[in-house]
């Protein structure tokens, strides 16, 4: 009985911490706040599903912290959704008031987190470490109040507080539509529709400070139409004086940002959201690029030579570390168009074809071992077609089905439904199926033993799946990432390409980043920088880039004795790659002069002086942070030589004294 209660408890965190996973952005201008509290929560997955398949029975003081927990996880759950759908303007005037419900949740997180005897339960040590960190990160959230924007408050408070009539400087409503981003109708829409909520819940009876904030919302509606007139054509459009909804974020204008030039397509000029690279390896936005190729080009618009095929590849590092660019800077990652083009309710898959995949799922359950590799490879090949099939091969419940064939003997088997499950986890939503069917063991068990076709997708699935941060974390835990790095070493060129991405995206996370560095990644990714053909040196900077900022990292690659090729890589190598390569001597030579000096005796100085006045926006700062070091350093020693000097003195000490 009392386990039973322990795993209907499980089930109902996890369910909860699925629900938070599902908020995708939040509106709030305590954003970051918000962020951080979902980020902290997701974090706890791994433990909950770790006490939920233990055959141990939860201690009780351990079972009443983790009730305690449920209540306080519905409370974050509530205010998170609040935050993802509430109003925009209620936010900012009762910011005091938001704050306050966030550090009380926080701190009764904290408090039913700590009474957990982790001792007691049945968890793996890494799991307890990541629980315990996520307790110190709630610790340090109580007392952390950011600064609120003063001049957006003044502004609403202002406005909030004027009569209905009173003229109202345009400078200030310019001000509240660009900083509260609803210079768009559906972004006026959703706020209009937020504040309705809140009259909704309030029995009818909102109270004068919500008819206040309708009309103060009124007032900037009249001002954006006035702005621009044709505003009400489409639901869609936005204003001319500010990008649509999120669009002002993405791009970074409205944060003074400067998007790095490699995260710009060459077409259109703004940052990427579906980076594809052509055959003549140059990358562009795919939107973009398929507009030139069907306009009937040939050719590469960046370099205007002849396109060898009009094959798109994704780039995957690339939409990863734009993702990481982003979260580092607060903004929102941008969204591929049509990643959530389609929810499981709304498949337009043919009747022929859904027909074909029922027989196909038949197949699968008989058992014979021939049907089911055959109808693997099918499932395979439909789920690689469109969108359509992979959401009603998923609506079918094919995925447990293959999940199953992953640990079979048969290798070809195992490499169709390995493959087909890469297929089905493009489409976003498949994503959580695939997981919390138990995918992922069977992913790693195909990734260690599998043919080199299975093992290389394999660790593309690994990658389409770490795209959902939680599951950064259940990978990592499972094994993951030491084949992946056995592939990176031993693969083929696509199998070394693949388990790079793969690599990439999971250490972004940071339990992960010490996996892989005693996974001995370290070593392979330094090799690589000198690979003569250089196939894999924009792979194996950027992976170095995210280990040189772990302590394990960052001795791991000094130990590689990287400095030289690093030092090489910023006098010759492409903008992106010397950005890098500074990335990482910036915490190579933190604390460690022996590599500051090295690094100046192969003549870094006069590189960076370049790098500062001609590299990326990010390469730029990282070659000050480095100039500054040599500098410190070379005073340092002057004023150990003048030390020195003093220390051998051409008289006797006494009459040197006198």
């Amino acid at each position: 009985m009392e386990k039973e209660k322990g795993g209907a408890l499980m089930k109902k965190l996890i369910e909860m911490v699925n629900e938070i996973s599902a908020i995708t952005e939040f509106r709030s201008t305590v954003r970051k706040q918000y962020c951080n509290l979902a980020r902290r929560l997701k974090l706890l997955t791994p433990m909950f599903e770790e006490i939920r398949d233990s055959k141990e029975i939860v201690p009780h003081d351990s079972f009443q912290a983790l009730v305690s927990l449920r209540s306080a996880m519905e409370l974050a759950l509530e205010l998170l959704l609040f935050g993802s759908h509430g109003s925009k303007i209620y936010m900012v005037l009762e910011r005091e008031q938001i704050m306050s419900k966030l550090q009380e949740v926080t701190s009764q997180l904290e408090y039913a987190l700590s009474g957990i005897s982790f001792e007691k339960l049945d968890i793996s040590d890494e799991i307890q470490e990541q629980v315990e960190l996520v307790i110190a990160q709630f610790r340090r959230a109580k007392g952390r109040i950011d600064a609120p924007d003063v001049e957006l408050y003044d502004d609403l408070s202002y406005l909030y507080n004027e009569s209905n009539d009173a003229v109202v400087d345009p400078t200030i409503l310019k001000r509240l539509v660009d900083k509260l981003q609803l210079s768009g109708i559906a972004d006026l829409t959703q706020e209009s529709l937020a504040l309705h909520e809140m009259v909704t819940t309030s029995d009818g009876d909102p109270g004068e400070s919500i008819e206040k904030m309708s009309m103060l919302l009124k007032k900037i509606k009249e001002f954006v139409q006035t702005e621009n007139p044709k505003i009400d054509s489409s639901p869609t459009e936005s204003s001319n004086f500010s990008s649509s909804s999120g669009q002002a974020t993405s791009n970074g204008t409205e944060k003074g940002l400067v998007i790095p030039e490699d995260f710009r397509c060459p077409i259109s000029l703004e940052l990427m959201k579906d980076p594809v690279i052509v055959s003549t390896g140059q990358t562009y936005e795919r939107s973009c690029i398929e507009k030139w190729l069907e306009a009937g080009h040939g050719t590469c618009p960046k370099t205007q030579q002849t396109l060898s095929n009009s094959s798109l590849t994704p780039n995957y590092v690339l939409r990863s570390l734009i993702a990481q660019w982003c979260e580092a800077n607060g903004i929102e990652t941008p969204k591929r168009p049509g990643s959530a083009r389609l929810t499981k309710t709304t498949s337009a898959c043919s009747a022929a074809d859904r027909s074909k995949i029922e027989k196909l799922l038949l197949m699968l359950k008989t058992g014979n071992p021939e049907d089911q590799r055959s109808a693997a490879s099918e499932i395979r090949l439909l789920a690689k077609r469109n969108t359509d099939n992979r959401v009603a091969i998923a609506e079918a419940g094919a995925i447990p089905l293959l999940v199953g064939l992953l640990s079979i003997p048969d290798s070809r088997t195992q490499e169709h439904a390995v493959t087909a499950l890469l297929n089905l986890s493009i489409c976003e939503e498949n994503k959580g199926s695939i997981v919390s069917c138990g995918a992922v063991p069977g992913i790693v068990n195909v990734l260690k033993k599998g043919s080199m076709e299975a093992r290389e997708n394999a660790a593309a699935t690994l990658f389409s799946l770490s795209v959902v941060d939680v599951y950064k974390v259940t990978i990592g835990a499972s094994g993951a990432i030491p084949p992946l790095v056995t592939l990176l070493t031993d693969g083929t060129q696509r199998g070394k390409k693949d388990a790079a991405t793969a690599l990439f995206n999971l250490c972004i996370y940071q339990g992960n980043k010490g996996k892989a560095v005693r996974a001995r990644v370290v070593p392979t990714l330094v090799a690589m920088l000198t690979d003569p053909q250089g196939r894999m040196v924009d792979e194996a900077l950027a992976i170095l880039a995210i280990l040189s900022s772990h302590s394990e990292g960052k001795v791991a690659i000094g130990a590689a004795d990287a400095v030289p090729v690093l030092v090489e890589v910023i006098g010759n190598g492409s903008p992106r790659n010397k950005e890098n390569a500074a990335a990482v001597l910036v915490h190579l030579c933190s604390g460690d002069q022996k590599h500051l000096v090295k690094a100046q005796e192969l003549g870094l100085m006069d590189l960076l002086v370049d790098l500062s006045q001609r590299g990326t926006d990010r390469g730029k700062r990282k070659a000050v942070q480095l100039l500054e070091r040599l500098n410190i350093n070379r005073f340092s020693d002057q004023e150990t030589q003048v030390e020195t000097h003093v220390e051998v003195p051409t008289q006797a000490p006494a009459q040197a004294q006198s």
